[in-house]
């Protein structure tokens, strides 16, 4: 064999294990560890919202249960409550003393928690593709299949197989970051944490659509 074949080899061998490390570490790889390395999670979020004439800032909670079951709950500036049995989502507003409930099928793809607590609800209802590194993450772009989607596009931004921060685009022209600290995987939750029983006096509203 030639000197050079013999660099090349050499070089190889030092890269081809690099480029392997890489590659285990895309955006793709780190959303299937992230879908199926836990039943449960948990964490803060920080949630900012802008649009074209406006900026809002808002923070909570979020736990999950697979298959469907989640809580999203909004505590800064404005309370606000989503949350899922796996069979119906309601969201609850105590300043409007109003309840919205839907089914959760409907729910999918217009409630990013209900696609994160999903089994498969992204592969179903999105097409994936990784989308690099930056920020100090890696990226993987989900692109609704149904044009009727609420959202145009959403980003998720991942590190060490941990979900860190949602992008998503809708079709009013809004973009809404969603950065997520403290995270737990697999904690014990409650099971009383997702259920929900209207507050007496609350308007219920049963949103088919």
């Amino acid at each position: 064999m030639s000197t050079l074949s013999m660099k090349l080899l050499s070089r190889l061998a030092l890269i081809l294990p690099l480029l392997a490390g890489v590659a285990a570490a895309d955006g793709m790889s780190q959303l299937k560890a992230f879908l199926d390395g836990g039943q449960s999670a948990s964490a803060v979020f920080t949630q900012t919202v802008v649009g074209k004439q406006k900026r809002q800032q808002s923070s909570g909670t979020f736990e999950l249960q697979r298959p469907g079951k989640f809580r999203w709950e909004y505590l800064k500036p404005f309370p606000q409550l989503i949350v899922s049995d796996a069979k119906k989502v309601w969201v609850y507003d105590p300043d409007l003393e109003q309840v919205t409930e839907r089914n959760l099928t409907r729910a999918i793809g217009d409630t990013p928690a209900a696609l994160l607590a999903g089994s498969n609800e992204l592969e179903k209802g999105f097409s994936l593709k990784a989308a690099g590194s930056h920020d100090g993450l890696e990226w993987v772009i989900a692109t609704p299949k149904d044009a009727e989607s609420t959202f145009k596009q959403i980003e998720l931004g991942f590190t060490e197989n941990q979900l860190k921060r949602m992008v998503m685009q809708d079709q009013f022209g809004q973009t809404t970051t969603v950065d997520f600290s403290q995270i737990q995987r697999n904690p014990k939750l409650d099971p009383k944490r997702f259920e929900f029983t209207p507050p007496k006096g609350a308007d219920v509203i049963k949103d088919k659509g």
